[in-house]
């Protein structure tokens, strides 16, 4: 075979090879995903990248990434520009908080067999070499492990964000890449809320299950105040909560290190979604996707195929059937990392005084301002579904849905907010996080455990370490916050801890989860 023979092979088998990953992608594709690739030749360097988004509500957010493009590739500075267009609806930035994208970039050396995670050449917010495009105007903050980056509004608005042209910086060559590597590059896009710094009250005063309150008195809530270490017992002005079965330990000091909740983060603005999961399973090694994958088929889940083209019908959905290991492994593909109880209840009340037994969207159960369960579904469950319950805000109490999939389980994320919908009807958080209260029990760092104390706030998943999680992590004691489809109304409440330290990692019908990010 001559040397223009050899050519033509090579660059109809690399060809073959990208229809193929198109195909195999196209086959999983659902309203919330976005692909598209691009073959770019530089010297000896060969790439065909390949971009597809995680969209966590495609009726109320529809986060789409396009127009991939690699440019920049410098074999001076080992590093190329990972280029794209970003869009999502319904973004806000306001005096109190906003809403941002999580981006983050795997690519792959052996043509889509395994997959690592691309680590940014710059820290800092708009680093130099980075581009935040053209359109809304965005800012890029680029944490210091350079793991990912956050993807903001750089001035108050509200509505649609489009930035055409935005540029990341990819340093590959720590990531072990060599310019004369054939490399397949996938990009995910997270939606998240920023929880500002501030002072917050843990507990109501009320009457819930092992709530925080300022000892001696029952219903004077804990102010916390600083990052320092919050002292814990029967001591006057200390943390303290009644003794329950899975209420904790009732020791400390909880550590200055441990996510108190006081300094800045951001939280996934919503549940992990079925669609969510379902991509993670095709985009980590065949053994990972094994060990991590429920196989239920009950309860609305939806997931199912084979790696690496598993698939969620109800992509959607929010995803039940998660053990605490799941959502970890989850959270460290990412580069995120779990919520501590703590922070769970600064995003649902935020620095406000609190109400006595006040549910997660800031009031109690009275005559006008109640729970209500959703029982009715319009429209296929297609990301379009609505709620048509009159005045339902949240999904508990154990309903058989009529309509839609009907059945008895998770909705879709997000489905009580529409572009109208105040806090209360839409069963959203003081920040605007959704569906803390309802829809799937949540999976917690705890204070009530010493191991779970020793977590740091500044260890966050790595995207590579899903073999083995941080030692922080595993150690830590799992409790749950919220409440979920199948329990009553007392476990919506912000500050109910009946369940706050579980010895427990097992997989349910009920269990998911989200995950949060240290502010930079």
């Amino acid at each position: 075979m001559g040397k223009i023979e050899k050519t033509a092979y090579a660059i109809l088998s690399a060809a073959k090879d990208l229809l193929k990953e198109v195909l195999r992608c196209l086959r999983r594709l659902r309203m919330t995903e976005c692909f598209g690739f691009k073959m770019t030749r530089l010297g000896l360097f060969i790439a065909a990248f390949c971009c597809f988004v995680f969209i966590n509500n495609a009726l109320a957010n529809n986060i789409a990434i396009s127009n991939v493009a690699i440019n920049g590739v410098s074999a001076v500075n080992k590093t190329a520009k990972v280029n794209f267009d970003i869009s999502w609806d319904n973004s806000w930035r306001t005096t109190t908080n906003y809403d941002a994208a999580w981006v983050f970039v795997k690519f792959s050396k052996d043509a889509g067999l395994t997959w690592a995670h691309a680590r940014l050449k710059t820290a800092g917010a708009n680093p130099a070499g980075f581009s935040q495009g053209s359109g809304t105007g965005l800012d890029i903050v680029v944490p210091a492990d350079l793991i990912g980056a956050f993807l903001q509004r750089s001035a108050g608005g509200v509505g649609s964000v489009s930035a055409t042209g935005v540029k990341l910086v990819w340093d590959w060559n720590a990531n072990g890449v060599a310019i004369s590597d054939t490399v397949l590059v996938k990009v995910f896009a997270i939606e998240m809320v920023y929880i500002p710094t501030g002072a917050f009250y843990l507990g109501s005063g009320g009457s819930e299950i092992s709530a925080f309150y300022t000892y001696p008195t029952t219903t004077n809530p804990y102010l916390v105040s600083s990052e320092g270490a919050i002292n814990v017992g029967a001591t006057n002005g200390y943390l303290y909560y009644a003794a329950s079965n899975y209420g904790g330990d009732r020791s400390g000091p909880i550590p200055a290190a441990f996510p108190k909740g006081y300094a800045a983060f951001y939280m996934m603005k919503y549940e992990i979604s079925q669609g969510q999961y379902a991509g993670f399973l095709n985009n980590v090694s065949s053994a990972q996707a094994t060990a991590r994958n429920p196989g239920a088929t009950t309860y609305r889940y939806t997931i199912s195929g084979a790696y690496p083209n598993f698939s969620a019908s109800a992509p959607d959905r929010a995803c039940n059937w998660l053990s605490s290991d799941d959502v970890y492994v989850y959270l460290d593909w990412a580069g995120l990392r779990p919520m501590s109880e703590l922070e769970f209840e600064k995003a649902c009340r935020g620095t406000i005084a609190p109400v006595a037994n006040e549910y997660v969207w800031g009031a109690s159960d009275t005559p006008t301002v109640t729970a209500v369960a959703a029982v009715n579904i319009s429209g296929a469950e297609d990301g379009t579904e609505t709620i048509t319950s009159a005045h339902a805000n949240s999904n508990f109490n154990n309903q058989t849905f009529i309509g839609g999939d009907a059945g008895q389980g998770p909705l879709r994320c997000g489905i009580f907010a529409t572009a109208v919908s105040t806090r209360i009807a839409s069963g959203a958080s003081y920040y605007g996080v959704m569906d803390l209260a309802d829809n799937v029990l949540e999976w917690v760092v705890s204070a009530g455990s010493a191991t779970s104390r020793a977590m740091s706030s500044a260890v966050h998943g790595d995207g590579d370490r899903t073999t083995s999680i941080p030692d922080s992590w595993r150690s830590a004691v799992n409790g749950w916050r919220g409440s979920a489809w199948l329990y009553g109304s007392a476990m919506l409440g912000t500050s109910y801890r009946a369940y706050s330290v579980r010895a427990n990692s097992s997989r349910g019908q009920f269990f998911g989860g989200r995950g949060v990010r240290t502010a930079p």
